[in-house]
């Protein structure tokens, strides 16, 4: 720009914006420019840091900045919603992250705001700034961020739900940021389809530095350009930019978020940016990049950039930019000394924040009477009425999956019955509560849980569904490293309390492979996850109330053969009525022999227990009713008065969740068993179509009568 004058060195140009700056003044510039090095140094001193072994890793923003910057320029902190990755150091700084906050995280300190000491640095988290706790699996964040989205939305469709003018802004917008490398991954195309179904406030940024660790853009993309494959998409407003430009990178964001935040729909800017330094301090970029390379990246430094345009412009010289930088170094340096004297966390609080430290649902607050009223009824019936109750309890209740809704073509609901799910146990919901509440999604199970994570993360309670436990898998890392690990990874800050309903088991003639699985024992091996499995309508009343109730994730397990049998029937107990977690049912009393069982080989156990009995053999059967948690408490009082266990469970034997009972019972209860603890379980195999090899893998009542009368006669 012209007309500006130098005096002793440093710039006198009147700060004013100017259009070709895109409404930018020189303090705006020269902000930009300090919070660009200001990232920079502290990727160095955090180098100089780990090669002291003062902190543990380090993964850097380097090359970067510009388009980070740019970003926090046009976003608010507090007010928009943010999902990053771990290159986002500049955006959080411009966002309010301080360089002392990361040096905290940096060194693992107890008062590390993103994480208590619990996670690596550059995995970023703000309660107040809206910075949503990061993990790092790379692109699990996309479906969450989805999630989070459609919350907003759902808080303007629900006009019941308390407070709902304080949890969200008619224009807010979230921010999602993925590298070229996670583009890759299924979550970041399911992401960008669903935001595009429901045209969502979504700016989704492409930090494309070329590389996936050692990987080359043009081994992970077909035509090696991401913005030309999504570019199709309905509705979705695509920008390819050079991110190494400060003032490029400043336009494009400002119009994608503009468009977002005009509720057009989604918005995506690719930006070519690059990286100088290697993936982390674990990768050596050498190995495979040629020297001609890095120097073509070094040319492209988004820092050297913006410093030659700040002089060209007369915004700044050199002198400006030394003092400056001096400036910069001084203050990380400060922080990060005073970082290294910070407490580390200590070592009692380790297990804090698994699950809520505030409701407990294994407390007697969950213990509440039962008001039976009607007729027996089934355990899909029992279901389907709570869902109900609670829905119209809670207005923060939303239902989906796949086929949950009765009609999505809501215009066709009084032409057709409705679907209600395959099972039929969400039949009537969507008629009763309306599409905002129930709905149906997309056939993709990470999709359906990651935007659970997101919508529990606002305040919404997602009851989600996956039709079968078998296909359950797609969703595992959203459940195992997302969802389980929230509430612990942010130290309290963040929790997603929701309830992943699913029909498991076999036991049906023409299930197979694919419809008749357990594995309720991987999922009691994820800390943070109630893991529930009743085994008739009551219980089920009580324990799902329970599971919506509770301020933790819980997977509730509803055995397919159990939905519809007769001798499992019950009264519905009442809107009210709760079952603490952790608090098993005895069955039937004995004194001779025990056995722990649950789900569908509770009635199994119970058959063989009344053979056992003409035999002389007296019986007791335990239903634990929750795996996590278990009660303990009811198998050791069990077992000391029995002196003789058969555990008996529908999953396979190897690894079931039966060898942990059997390992801690021996463990604890050694000098009370009068007989080796025997465990009946399905043979390791999956479970096949014919009824004739179903039969000879799954376990029946007759192989629970083996092992009693085995373990009766030791």
């Amino acid at each position: 720009m012209k007309g500006t004058a130098v005096s002793n060195g440093r710039s006198t140009r009147p700060d004013r914006a100017h259009a070709d700056n895109a409404g930018l003044t020189r303090d705006d510039f020269l902000r930009a420019y300090r919070t660009m090095v200001l990232s920079r140094r502290i990727d160095d001193k955090e180098i100089q840091l780990k090669n002291q072994s003062v902190i543990f890793f380090q993964i850097s923003g380097a090359g970067h900045e510009a388009i980070l910057v740019a970003a926090g320029f046009n976003l608010r902190p507090g007010y928009d919603w943010f999902y990053p990755y771990y290159r986002d150091r500049a955006l959080c700084l411009t966002l309010g992250v301080t360089p002392y906050d990361m040096f905290l995280s940096g060194v693992g300190a107890s008062d590390d705001p993103s994480s208590g000491g619990r996670q690596m640095p550059s995995h970023w988290g703000s309660k107040p700034l809206n910075i949503v706790s990061q993990s790092s699996p790379t692109g699990t964040q996309c479906l969450q961020a989805i999630g989070c989205a459609e919350a907003g939305h759902l808080y303007d469709r629900i006009p019941a739900i308390e407070g709902r003018s304080d949890r969200y802004h008619q224009d807010e917008v979230v921010y999602l940021s993925v590298g070229d490398g996670a583009t890759s991954e299924g979550e970041f195309w399911e992401s960008i389809n669903s935001a595009c179904l429901d045209r969502l406030p979504l700016v989704c940024v492409v930090e494309d530095n070329g590389y996936a660790i050692s990987v080359p853009v043009e081994v992970q993309t077909a035509g090696g350009d991401i913005s030309k494959l999504v570019s199709t998409f309905p509705g979705l407003f695509v920008q390819s930019i050079d991110g190494t430009d400060f003032l490029t990178c400043y336009r494009a964001m400002s119009d994608a978020v503009a468009y977002s935040r005009a509720h057009k729909g989604p918005s995506l800017v690719h930006a070519r940016v690059t990286r100088p330094y290697s993936h982390s301090l674990s990768d050596d970029e050498k190995l495979y990049k040629t020297a001609d390379e890095r120097a073509a990246e070094a040319r492209r430094d988004p820092i050297v950039r913006l410093a030659a345009f700040l002089k060209a412009e007369g915004m700044a010289t050199d002198a400006d930019l030394d003092a400056l930088a001096r400036e910069v170094d001084a203050e990380v340096n400060a922080a990060a000394d005073h970082a290294r004297k910070a407490d580390k966390p200590a070592p009692d609080t380790a297990t804090l924040f698994v699950y809520s430290p505030d409701v407990d649902p294994s407390s007697d607050d969950f213990e509440t009477p039962a008001a039976p009223s009607g007729k027996p009824d089934t355990m899909v019936s029992a279901i389907n009425r709570t869902l109900k109750d609670e829905m119209a309890r809670d207005p923060r209740i939303v239902v989906f999956g796949e086929d949950v809704a009765d009609c999505s073509r809501e215009s066709a609901l009084d032409q057709v019955p409705g679907k209600g799910g395959v099972f039929k146990v969400t039949h009537g919901l969507q008629r009763t509560f309306g599409g905002a509440r129930v709905f149906n999604s997309p056939l993709a199970e990470a999709n359906i849980v990651g935007r659970g994570i997101g919508m529990a993360t606002r305040g919404l309670k997602p009851v989600v569904e996956i039709q079968f436990f078998d296909y359950i898998w797609p969703a595992m890392m959203q459940m195992r490293d997302e969802m389980s690990m929230l509430r612990y990874r942010s130290n309290n800050a963040f929790a997603c309390p929701m309830v992943i309903r699913t029909a498991i088991g076999g036991y049906l003639r023409g299930g197979a492979p694919y419809h008749s699985q357990s594995g309720e024992s991987i999922f009691a091996h994820c800390p943070g996850i109630r893991v529930v499995f009743p085994s008739n309508a009551r219980d089920a009343a009580g324990l799902l109330r329970t599971a919506i109730r509770c301020d933790d994730p819980v997977l509730f397990l509803e055995h397919k053969h159990l939905y519809r049998q007769t001798y499992n029937k019950g009264e519905y107990p009442g809107p009210d009525y709760m079952i603490p977690f952790g608090k098993a049912a005895v069955r039937r009393d004995g004194s001779n022999v025990v056995v722990l069982t649950w789900g569908a080989l509770v009635q199994r156990s119970l058959l063989a227990a009344q053979q056992a009995e003409k035999d002389g053999i007296s019986v007791m059967v335990v239903d634990l009713r929750t795996i996590a948690p278990f009660d303990w408490d009811a198998i050791a009082a069990a077992v000391k008065h029995t002196n003789r266990v058969v555990i008996a469970h529908e999953d396979q034997l190897t690894c079931g969740f039966g060898a942990e009972l059997a390992a801690r019972i021996v463990d604890q209860l050694f000098e009370h068993l009068d007989a080796p603890v025997r465990r009946v379980a399905a043979l390791d195999a999956p479970v096949a179509y014919s009824p004739v090899l179903e039969e000879v893998i799954l376990p029946q009542s007759s192989h629970v009568l083996k092992a009693i009368k085995d373990v009766a006669g030791y």
